[in-house]
């Protein structure tokens, strides 16, 4: 794949469009496809995807950065808990993107049942962990540079201080990263920013 054509295969970038300021606790997810299959790392998946990443503000889920493996999702998410649980978002996305995977004549089943997921506790743990998942492809060897992958981006700019539900203070393990949301949908690799266990761990 040339360089132009993963270019051509990225979504256009939005216009900034608001700021909302959330307090949601982030997580770190992971899902695999059925078997590893390398089905995921596809144009119409990604248009998919990021779709559902657009519709997510209005059940309370905000997608930052993630990374579109051919076997793989990693996605960052900002969830009101209080309007959906982690466990229904991510069902929810499954079936999404099944639906456009049926569509593509890839038959089921597509997924794993169970996922992978963390908190974040802090903002630098949540740049470390950006700042190694984005090298996925490299690491792979699918590309030379992480820029380079085009299933991979920003969907809600975050600017993540430590807070609690409150506005107290807590120790700080028991902290929830608050996150500025910037409703811009860059959709492109950014330098900033994009327990049930899976099966065996994804890279």
């Amino acid at each position: 794949m040339t360089a132009e054509n993963q270019r051509s295969q990225r979504p256009d970038r939005l216009h900034r469009l608001e700021v909302v300021y959330a307090r949601s606790p982030i997580y770190f997810v992971t899902t695999c496809t059925i078997d590893r299959r390398h089905i995921l790392a596809t144009a119409v998946i990604h248009e998919s995807f990021v779709r559902f990443a657009e519709e997510g503000p209005k059940h309370g889920a905000w997608i930052g950065a993630y990374v579109l493996m051919p076997d793989h999702l990693h996605a960052f998410v900002a969830m009101d808990d209080e309007k959906i649980s982690l466990a229904q978002w991510m069902k929810s996305l499954k079936n999404v993107l099944s639906k456009a995977l049926r569509s593509g004549g890839v038959p089921a089943p597509h997924w794993q049942k169970t996922f992978f997921d963390r908190v974040f506790r802090s903002a630098e743990s949540y740049s470390e962990k950006w700042n190694y998942v984005r090298e996925n492809p490299v690491r792979a060897g699918l590309v030379q540079r992480w820029q380079d992958w085009p299933f991979a981006g920003e969907i809600f700019h975050w600017n993540i201080r430590a807070t609690d539900r409150t506005g107290g203070h807590r120790p700080p393990l028991q902290h929830y990263l608050a996150a500025l949301v910037w409703l811009c949908t860059i959709r492109q690799p950014s330098l900033v920013l994009r327990k049930i266990r899976v099966k065996r761990p994804c890279g």
